[in-house]
């Protein structure tokens, strides 16, 4: 069957990744409101009740605000690091705590792997999705830089949606204070389009069938710059799909060992 992913939606409002493996389905992030995650669910055609597990890759709200409510609520075990817990005021009771490089079993047919990446006052994780199989997903969203743990572990995927957050021009040239534009574009900022492009093509690999560049900003980016400066790098290289999650979704899964993405009835 594979692995499936779709992505609730992506952006500085709001990001959640929904990750399905036979009957097993994961929430990547819980950044949307709990009535706006249940509703981009059921878009997906996913009962909420039917999520697992919620797994929170740091505590900035856009990634973290309804997790625990929609953990209670779902009856979904609740999954972070301790410095994530500690910044919501988690408490052992309602979470699960993990480490850096920690392989987290969600049922008989998915694992995650957590590796750390640097992003500015967290502790972040990417996440590397396997299910026994072979096929692989990264999942790497609020980084500054790639690290070489994170550059090996993508190398061997078959999806990667990965932050396209700013071009540089757009950034650089616009209102934002020089402090600000100073720590997005630092090693714990964000990824500009000409960034996400070189790790893409470092990572390309015969098994790569499908991209998802997401975590896009409205204000120093777009869709079409983004696209172009990834197919500048890897386009004569790689032959799978390339496509984008914008902040209101959901608009289309891609599953493991398939390039087309499936794009949703409601979308």
């Amino acid at each position: 069957m594979g692995i499936g992913i779709t992505h609730l939606g992506s952006g500085s409002r709001g990001n959640s990744a929904l990750l399905t493996s036979d009957h097993c389905n994961v929430l990547v992030d819980c950044g949307f409101s709990l009535k706006q995650t249940e509703k981009r669910l059921e878009i997906a055609g996913i009962d909420p009740i039917s999520i697992d597990s919620i797994v929170v890759t740091h505590h900035h709200k856009d990634h973290s605000e309804s997790a625990l409510r929609a953990s209670k609520k779902w009856e979904s075990s609740l999954h972070c690091n301790a410095i994530t817990a500690s910044r919501m005021g988690w408490d052992m009771g309602e979470c699960s705590v993990f480490g850096n490089l920690e392989r987290i079993e969600i049922g008989p047919k998915l694992s995650l792997l957590t590796v750390p990446v640097p992003h500015d006052d967290s502790d972040n994780v990417a996440i590397i999705a396997s299910d026994g199989s072979g096929n692989r997903v990264g999942i790497v969203t609020d980084l500054g830089e790639a690290t070489n743990d994170l550059i090996g572990h993508l190398s061997s995927c078959n999806h990667i949606s990965i932050e396209a957050n700013y071009d540089h021009s757009r950034l650089m040239g616009g209102p934002y204070p020089d402090s600000l534009k100073r720590r997005i574009s630092g090693r714990g900022g964000h990824l500009s389009n000409y960034q996400t492009a070189e790790i893409l093509s470092r990572v390309l690999n015969p098994k790569l069938d499908s991209i998802v560049l997401c975590h896009l900003s409205e204000k120093n980016n777009a869709p079409h710059l983004a696209e172009s400066e990834v197919l500048m790098a890897i386009g004569e290289r790689f032959e799978g799909s390339l496509s984008i999650s914008k902040q209101i979704g959901p608009e289309f899964s891609y599953w493991t060992g398939e390039s087309d993405p499936n794009i949703l009835a409601s979308a």
